[in-house]
Order: structure tokens, then C-alpha cells, then sequence
């Protein structure tokens, strides 16, 4: 997913939910994602949440490169793609996508990448992640996230 700062500077945003409990364990907003930092994102959540048996992914160029296929092989994951064009094969991802574009993106100016961060981390939760996560804020489980993940 992407958007874009004030002056036009395009970022992106990477987003994941589980399937199973509709939990969003991670939404990082960067200047680009390459597979490099999706494997790293993952290694991250998945010191807290443990390894998914399947990860099912679109087919953006982060997602197809050799990073995350090495990555998925060596911890045994299967990386499941979706057909091209088929909203439908990713509608959990796709839906949360939705509602973090409208309570988040659209409703948000962001001034700079850290404006975004800010925004998206404790914006993109109240309404949103509550629906998809048990009613608990999205601000909370960014924090405790980014607590468990610095290095």
C-alpha cells in the first residue's frame, strides 16, 4: 500500500494480518520495501507471535525476491501467492487495508516519514485494528511491538 507525504515523496506501507485471528501483529510505513525488509519485519514479529505454517502474499517485487524465498525455505514457511488481479484470495489484508485507508492514510497530512509513523501507529488503530484484533487499540500492540523489536 502506498501514499504520500506533503511535498509528493511517495511511502509505503506494509501491512500484515493473521488470517486466523484477524490480528495485525505489524503496519510499518518506510520510504520503500524491498524483500530485505520484509524478511526483517518478519524475523521481528515472529519473535513474538512464533512462525506461521503459510504466509500468503500478493505479488509486489518485495514479496517475490529471493530474500523472503530464502527466508521462507530456511524456517520452513510456505509462501502463498495470490492470482494477480484476485482481491478476493487476500480479503482479510485487503479489507484491513481498506479501513487503515480511510481512518489513517486519507483522513492524515504527513509532513515527514516520522509524522507518518506517528500518525500510523496510533491513528490506525482505534477504529480499525479494534474491529480486526479483539477490540484491543492498535496504539497498544504498536508499542509493545516496537518495545519487543528494537535491536
Amino acid at each position: 500500500m502506498s501514499d504520500q507525504l506533503f511535498d509528493g515523496r511517495r511511502i509505503q506501507v506494509l501491512t500484515m494480518v493473521d488470517a486466523f485471528t484477524k490480528l495485525s501483529p505489524v503496519v510499518e510505513v518506510g520510504m520503500s520495501y524491498r524483500g530485505a525488509d520484509v524478511v526483517e519485519t518478519l524475523e521481528c514479529v515472529t519473535k513474538v507471535y512464533g512462525r506461521p505454517r503459510t504466509i500468503r502474499v500478493d505479488n509486489g517485487r518485495e514479496f517475490i525476491g529471493k530474500e523472503l524465498d530464502l527466508w521462507a525455505y530456511m524456517n520452513g514457511v510456505i509462501l502463498d501467492f495470490s492470482r494477480p488481479g484476485k482481491l478476493t484470495d487476500n480479503a482479510s489484508i485487503e479489507s484491513f487495508n481498506g479501513s487503515l485507508w480511510v481512518e489513517c492514510l486519507n483522513a492524515s497530512w504527513f509532513l515527514s516519514l516520522d509524522d507518518a509513523r506517528s500518525k500510523n501507529l496510533s491513528r490506525g488503530g482505534s477504529k480499525t485494528a479494534s474491529a480486526l484484533i479483539g477490540h484491543k487499540a492498535a496504539a497498544e500492540l504498536a508499542c509493545a511491538l516496537s518495545r519487543a523489536c528494537l535491536t
